[in-house]
């Protein structure tokens, strides 16, 4: 359904398109950005992730053509639905299509209807091996265009989130940055916090091997699950270490019987579990909800020893530096890196007092806990634009123009 003083048309119809050429430059040098689709990183090209500059010379010898400023970019192969404009001349590669704009149609509001227009795309792609777009397709998407006055206004509103978005995604920036800076300094001890009384922590840090500050032996979980059993024990395994949340739903899961052939690596609150091979050193704390479960053969149950070193210290020193390059040192293999219990047990742990180790922890996770927080801002932020999109690019939802 077209809004009331809205109009339809195909995109060819209210923009002129130009097709990239074929060939790739031989050479590179010059003011002329040549755009590849991993370069498009965010509204508006080149960005500062551009590589690659050519000369005139060198387009007219590769017969490239000259993208003008304030054309909207898209792919066509692969990545539907990444738009940019253009913010100065370029030179696409054959994986994008260019839209220059008629004076129907402000480029700005044309690139966030783009933006939602992936499904339609990809229901006119050729399907090969990667979805790809020819002039036709591209010519053909369909666009819902409001007056002039009414686009700028929208795509005024728009770009106000995305402002928004991009402050908190550089705010998620600069918070990750301090943090891995200040675990630089606190975890080597080159920074010391105060204590209670207020001065400043003092002395060398000890240092043990793995195996000497945990409480039960180091061990892997169980080699073989057998079928997944309906209501049984869930089972940790390496890919769920890689998740944003290790969650029992996404976990599988043994029988009563594997479980307790396997008990020491059965999961109680406040031990480690680190991942052995893949990403090995990857590191997550068993939190009450885990609490039971057990873990598979790629992965270890470290349980330290809480008159040596607090659990919450014990996974950001893990998470260190210096103990990563320690891991890395004795990791074997070649297509899949893998730790043995052996060499992990002799990996030395540098610790301090548990008073400094729970002051560093603090500050450490208070850190995360920021960012974390900026993060769901962020998910915040993109899904009121997102749903602000679907209102706007519609006419669900008519703004007021003066």
């Amino acid at each position: 359904m077209v809004p009331n003083g809205w109009e339809k048309h195909p995109i060819g119809k209210i923009c002129s398109s130009i097709v990239p050429g074929r060939n790739k430059p031989k050479q590179f040098g010059g003011d002329i950005a040549w755009v590849t689709t991993p370069e498009i990183t965010g509204r508006f090209i080149p960005s500062s992730a551009q590589e690659n500059y050519i000369s005139k010379e060198t387009i007219k010898e590769c017969g490239g053509k000259i993208v003008p400023k304030g054309a909207v970019v898209m792919a066509a192969v692969g990545d539907l639905g990444l738009i940019a404009i253009t913010r100065e001349e370029v030179v696409l590669n054959q994986q994008l299509h260019a839209f220059v704009c008629s004076s129907e149609i402000n480029n700005e509001f044309l690139a966030y209807w783009l933006a939602t227009q992936t499904p339609y795309m990809e229901s006119v792609a050729s399907k090969t091996t990667i979805l790809y777009l020819n002039k036709t397709n591209c010519e053909s998407i369909p666009v819902l265009v409001p007056p002039i006055p009414e686009q700028q206004k929208i795509a005024k509103i728009l770009s106000t989130w995305d402002k928004a978005i991009s402050t908190t995604e550089r705010l998620i920036n600069n918070s990750t940055q301090q943090k891995k800076a200040l675990m630089q300094q606190l975890l080597t001890g080159k920074k010391r916090l105060l204590d209670d009384s207020g001065k400043q922590f003092e002395g060398e840090w000890n240092k043990k091997i793995l195996a000497d500050i945990c409480s039960k032996t180091i061990s892997y979980g169980i080699v073989q699950t057998g079928e997944h059993v309906k209501d049984g024990v869930p089972c940790v395994r390496v890919v769920d270490l890689t998740q944003k949340t290790v969650s029992k739903n996404d976990m599988i899961t043994t029988s009563d019987e594997i479980n307790k052939s396997y008990n020491k690596t059965i999961l109680e609150s406040g031990e480690v579990m680190m991942a052995l091979r893949g990403v090995v050193g990857l590191v997550r704390l068993v939190n009450e909800d885990l609490v039971g479960s057990n873990i598979t053969r790629g992965l270890a149950r470290l349980a330290p020893k809480t008159e040596l070193i607090k659990s919450d210290f014990f996974l950001w020193i893990l998470r260190s530096s210096y103990v990563k390059n320690e891991l890395m040192r004795k990791v074997g293999g070649s297509a899949l890196q893998e730790i043995s219990l052996t060499a992990l047990r002799k990996v030395q742990i540098p610790f301090p007092s548990l008073q400094e180790q729970q002051k560093i922890a603090t500050v450490l996770s208070n850190a995360d806990r920021e960012i974390e927080l900026l993060e769901q801002q962020l998910a915040d932020l993109k899904q009121e634009k997102k749903a602000l999109m679907q209102q706007l690019l519609t006419g669900k939802k008519r703004v007021l123009v003066e």
